[in-house]
């Protein structure tokens, strides 16, 4: 935050999902701080609305909602609950997201389908609901789709994760080209980071059966030498937020640290 300009989204409503840590917390944090108020979701309750307090003790405007991004009657509700609230929406973040190493081989049906359902059927269930909402808006609305770079590039131990991504990469073009033929002033984009320094990369090396190497190696996957902060993250999601990103949309912003640049 250090040397930005105040008040980037100023007056702005944002609902972020996977909101009580990593990518999302942090999200949540940046966009309170440029003026936006916020709407925090996700399953971990404690969490969730222990990061809303903290927003709103530092001065900003949070609430938190819990929500499982794969159950359409919980999209439903909480957009109800923001649409009761503010009577409108401006920002969608839709960050919630699992991942689990495992190959072709390794993965079974049923881990395939948590973390599609999650990964994949989540920013599905977010971009179809909450359009009448954003619709609402009449200056115009962002959707951000948190992907990955694995959502463009292939890995070997990530069949489901790499599979799950790339639905997102491709969902988010294809929504940008209805609202935009449609007129709705609404953008959607997605934000493509690496290996990142959050709760689910820390779960991965953790779960390793070598952890130091394994994470060494994620570090030295990236020319620049070292994981992906949230912050870089949640600034790239503020940019896609506000309206310096105007006249962008069906776009994806890489995140990586040169990583698909190789």
């Amino acid at each position: 935050m250090s040397g930005a300009a105040a008040g980037r989204i100023e007056g702005k409503i944002a609902l972020i999902t996977g909101a009580a840590s990593g990518i999302g917390l942090a999200t949540s944090q940046i966009m309170a701080a440029q003026g936006a108020s916020v709407i925090l979701t996700d399953l971990n309750t404690e969490s969730g609305a222990r990061a809303a307090q903290t927003i709103n003790d530092s001065g900003g405007t949070a609430t938190f909602r819990n929500h499982d991004v794969t159950s359409e009657n919980d999209w439903l509700s909480v957009l109800e609950f923001v649409e009761k609230m503010h009577d409108r929406l401006d920002i969608l973040v839709n960050n919630a997201g699992v991942g689990t190493t495992g190959s072709i081989e390794e993965t079974t049906l049923q881990q395939w389908r948590a973390i599609h359902a999650v990964n994949s059927e989540g920013p599905f269930l977010g971009c179809k609901y909450a359009l009448d909402l954003l619709k609402k808006n009449k200056t115009g609305g962002s959707i951000i789709n948190v992907s990955s770079v694995a959502g463009i590039i292939g890995a070997s131990n990530l069949a489901a994760y790499c599979s799950s991504k790339a639905s997102v990469r491709l969902l988010t073009k294809s929504v940008a080209l209805h609202c935009a033929r449609k007129g709705y002033g609404i953008r959607c984009n997605s934000v493509h980071p690496s290996y990142t320094d959050t709760p689910m990369v820390d779960e991965m090396v953790d779960n390793h059966r070598t952890p130091d190497r394994y994470k060494s190696a994620l570090e030295s996957a990236s020319p620049m030498g070292r994981l992906g902060t949230v912050e870089d993250i949640a600034s790239a999601i503020l940019y896609l937020a506000s309206d310096e990103a105007k006249f962008t949309t069906g776009s994806e912003i890489v995140v990586d640290g040169g990583l698909t640049a190789t």
